[in-house]
């Protein structure tokens, strides 16, 4: 079955940089478009950034774009989120998701346990 693994997560301070991974098993994930989701406490589940299966096409959240990077190494099935200039508001349970098809998505739910993105002075 698909298995996404998150890591990478931490205490940062504002204005500090972070990388996020996920690792996909159990399925071909050259394939797929993947994302990244969120969760901050009390909150919805808000889509941060797409890619397409071979990372052409890329898409992001209005407020980090200029900010966090989305990529992919399809030959480590990995997906990795860059995220600089960190802000408060970024808190939040960060998750991969896999798409259902090779596009870019906004709809995907995750099915990992995310990583906690914590930015505090």
């Amino acid at each position: 079955q698909v298995q996404l693994v998150e890591s990478g997560g931490g205490l940062v301070q504002p204005g500090g940089s972070l990388r996020l991974s996920c690792v996909g098993s159990g399925f071909t994930f050259s394939l797929y478009g993947m994302s990244w989701v969120r969760q901050a406490p009390g909150r919805g589940l808000e889509w941060v950034s797409g890619i397409s299966n071979y990372g052409g096409s890329t898409s992001y959240l209005e407020s980090v774009k200029g900010r966090f990077t989305i990529s992919r190494d399809n030959a480590k099935n990995t997906l990795y989120l860059q995220m600089n200039s960190l802000k408060p508001d970024d808190t939040a349970v960060y998750s991969c998701a896999k798409c259902r098809t090779y596009s870019v998505c906004k709809d995907s739910s995750p099915s990992g346990q995310g990583t906690q993105v914590t930015v505090s002075p």
